[in-house]
């Protein structure tokens, strides 16, 4: 980047230690671990504020090029805490209620803005909220245990939480979409694959190995050109075709400009034997 537009625009996340989960990089991969493994990994007021501040400043690192989102313990994440959150809510005005209900949705914002792909790793309980995050993720990879919940209707709220009716459905089908937002009921690992809900399905101990290795192997690919990508496959869902097609070539018409491509072409041409040898 330019040194004077350096500043602001190219953060680093050395030394980064939030509160409400555990951060780790690895190499161009960030590690996001939920870790309250004895609730099942809930979120909290708190967590959710941190989560979406992370994604958000994620849109200034450079140096992290894919995130995978796992929980500790044998499960992803069993939504709101019942006593944290639920409960709290209960008692609150209609101004407080909406403020909350908007945060958690800033959370998905933040997510699907934020320019690297996140791979969710997902074992055990994703209920509620871990449902969301697993749907707002770009990839999934589960297990034969996992158990995936949008169980809002079961504590008598509507499906239509954080996005929910909007991209569910465009992963799914609208028809298994409602479904599971109509009857809460959990999507299996082996029913999720089936469904496109999960890309792969893993044995629980090569889950997180599985994770890392595709998010390294999109880590070491074309940054911004995986980022153009994220972009487009968002922006695109209120496109027409025509559009679409109009924004995706003035898309690649920007990635042509950068280095990834240049060096892309260079490393093919110098992989290129001859065909015949000169007199």
């Amino acid at each position: 980047m330019t040194p004077h537009l350096t500043s602001g625009n190219n953060q680093s996340l050395a030394g980064y230690a939030p509160q409400h989960f555990v951060w780790q990089q690895q190499g161009a991969v960030g590690l996001i671990t939920l870790n309250r493994p004895e609730r099942k990994n809930p979120l909290t007021f708190e967590s959710y504020a941190e989560l979406r501040d992370l994604f958000r400043r994620l849109s200034y690192v450079d140096d992290v090029r894919a995130i995978v989102v796992q929980g500790a313990g044998g499960n992803f994440c069993s939504g709101g805490d019942v006593h944290e959150i639920i409960g709290p809510l209960t008692g609150m005005s209609m101004p407080d209620l909406l403020a909350f209900t908007r945060m958690t949705g800033d959370l998905v914002k933040a997510m699907r803005a934020c320019p690297q792909p996140i791979v969710a790793a997902i074992d055990g309980v994703c209920a509620g909220a871990g449902a969301i995050m697993a749907m707002a993720s770009d990839l999934r990879v589960g297990t034969s245990r996992s158990k995936t919940a949008f169980l809002f209707t079961r504590v008598g709220l509507a499906g239509c939480d954080m996005g929910a009716c909007a991209m569910l459905p465009r992963i799914v089908g609208q028809g298994r979409a409602s479904d599971l937002l109509y009857s809460g009921r959990s999507l299996g690992g082996e029913e999720g694959l089936a469904w496109g809900f999960l890309n792969r399905l893993v044995e629980p101990d090569a889950l997180l190995n599985e994770a890392t290795k595709w998010a390294g192997e999109i880590a070491a690919g074309p940054s911004f050109g995986h980022a153009m990508t994220k972009r487009m496959l968002h922006q695109e869902w209120a496109m027409g075709v025509d559009e679409a097609i109009e924004s995706e070539a003035q898309a690649q018409a920007i990635c042509m400009m950068t280095n990834d491509f240049h060096r892309a072409y260079e490393a093919f041409v110098a992989k290129q034997k001859p065909v015949f040898q000169g007199d």
